[in-house]
């Protein structure tokens, strides 16, 4: 994070409106990514652990420059879609937005899932790197981690970790850790899900570009 001057409320000057010139690692993860029934989850069951194998869609797209007073933040809003080949329900939902500050290298995911549960994770990386990761502690009033009443008795989550690492093949591999403290089961349960996603759709630019450039036309 950049030192706190006594100006929290000046904006910075000159920005550049195209957040896909600016994301940094980040930049790899835009569009539209799909796997057929190549990831694998293993969760906590009453009979012992479960190993699934689902299917997966993401879009990533990139969002409008977001300055917080002399911070400036480029980002991508994305929504994961999971199923199984088993069940026509949904195995998993989850939105939520993946962050850059260049000045810094601060790199940060918030998740959003509807059982009751927000995450804000963060990390650092460089412009180039290959592999980003980010984590979150229960606890922790910076990248921490808020649940309901019933998941904090029953299904406590202590920490969270995604490793991202983009292949050559310009697909992109990841490696989800949460830490479980299910209710009356000691040790605490490390469930994990990994999947390989290949991009089928490419992004489409931020809101402002698109104004820009009806402007000049116009």
């Amino acid at each position: 994070m950049l030192p706190l001057t006594y100006d929290v409320f000046t904006e910075p000057e000159d920005v550049s409106p195209d957040t896909l010139a600016n994301l940094g690692p980040l930049r790899r993860l835009a569009g539209v990514w799909q796997s057929d029934h190549e990831g694998v989850d293993v969760s906590p069951k009453a009979e012992g652990p479960e190993r699934r194998i689902y299917r997966e869609q993401i879009r990533m797209q990139p969002i409008d420059p977001q300055p917080n007073g002399p911070q400036l933040l480029y980002g991508l809003r994305y929504h994961i879609h999971i199923t199984t080949a088993e069940e026509l329900t949904t195995f998993h939902d989850q939105v939520g937005y993946w962050l850059w500050e260049p000045a810094t290298g601060l790199i940060m995911q918030t998740i959003a899932i509807p059982r009751g549960q927000v995450v804000l994770a963060g990390g650092t990386a460089g412009a180039d790197d290959k592999k980003i990761s980010v984590e979150a502690r229960r606890g922790d009033t910076r990248f921490g981690i808020c649940s309901t009443t019933f998941l904090e008795q029953a299904f406590r989550t202590d920490y969270y970790r995604i490793d991202i690492t983009f292949n050559d093949d310009d697909s992109w591999t990841y490696l989800t850790r949460t830490d479980l403290a299910v209710r009356g089961r000691e040790p605490v349960f490390n469930h994990h899900d990994t999947n390989t996603l290949r991009r089928v759709s490419p992004p489409t630019p931020n809101p402002l570009v698109g104004l820009l450039k009806d402007s000049k036309a116009g």
